[in-house]
């Protein structure tokens, strides 16, 4: 049984993201996201203009007089979810976690499958498989991802993104949207990546959180490593360590940058301070202008 804390929350997301599904990003998701190709409708006589290329010669041997095939395109999708909850997600210097910012960007991204008839599965990791939800359709499932997103009680703490790619791979035989959400905090994982990128259609959603960037002055303080649990004592009232701490914090954020651009995979950049939908939009617009050229 869920505590009355967590399943009050549930339903604030379902209605919170449900609103900015229907009212910002009705008709993106369909228009940017196509189907696995084309699939047999019918056969109907041939009408002027019809390409000579789809006359089903087989049927009009029979008939006597033209006939056509007519296709449409496989709409149906699979979307997975592959949500990282090592412990440098369970941070956050504002309002929400990390966590709890990726636990509503599923949201978001179920609701919006669902709205199109695609199927939405969910893989829960950190340094090891937490969780994997089985794609299906509905809303009853979406409120499970949703569920089990928000509940996730991990059992590690380190990451591990090559692990999980390799798991859809393993679980995901046909091409899937997947969104890769994490702060990408972790292990090599380039060429997994790589990997996934051919089979599926990668998007990686970073979530960063501004503290992890630059250090507040507030004198001595104890930190812990959110993945090892390492106590750490700093300075933060010294300019240079400060410094230090923000460039080292460029360096990684350039890494991960370019990493993803090497893969070729596409990128939502997502901030804890700044409201998501901003760069959700940005995203299904670029994917908009992708198609248009």
């Amino acid at each position: 049984m869920l505590p009355k804390e967590i399943l009050k929350k549930i339903r604030r997301i379902e209605i919170k993201t449900s609103r900015m599904v229907t009212d910002v990003f009705a008709g993106q998701y369909h228009s940017v996201f196509k189907g696995q190709g084309m699939e047999f409708e019918e056969v109907r006589e041939y009408l002027p203009g019809d390409e000579i290329r789809s006359i089903d010669w087989n049927v009009t041997a029979r008939m006597g007089h033209p006939f056509v095939k007519k296709f449409v395109e496989e709409r149906q999708l699979t979307v997975m979810l592959l949500m990282d909850v090592s412990g440098s997600n369970y941070f956050g210097s504002g309002a929400q976690l990390k966590s709890e910012v990726a636990a509503e960007l599923c949201s978001v991204l179920a609701f919006s499958a669902i709205k199109n008839n695609d199927r939405v599965g969910l893989l829960i990791f950190s340094d090891r498989i937490e969780a994997f939800i089985p794609p299906r359709k509905g809303t009853r499932h979406v409120l499970r991802v949703i569920r089990e997103a928000l509940y996730a009680r991990p059992a590690g703490r380190t990451t591990d993104i090559q692990l999980a790619l390799e798991y859809l791979n393993a679980v995901q035989r046909k091409k899937a949207v997947c969104f890769l959400l994490s702060d990408f905090w972790g292990c090599e994982y380039s060429r997994q990546l790589r990997v996934a990128n051919k089979r599926h259609d990668m998007i990686a959603v970073t979530i960063t959180d501004p503290r992890e960037q630059e250090l507040p002055a507030g004198g001595i303080v104890l930190m812990e490593d959110g993945e090892t649990g390492a106590p750490l004592v700093v300075d933060t009232g010294s300019p240079a360590i400060r410094a230090a701490f923000q460039q080292h914090s460029r360096m990684r954020l350039d890494e991960r940058a370019e990493t993803l651009r090497q893969a070729g995979i596409d990128t939502v950049d997502i901030k804890t301070d700044v409201p998501y939908s901003a760069a959700l939009y940005r995203f299904f617009r670029m994917r908009e202008r992708r198609i248009r050229r």
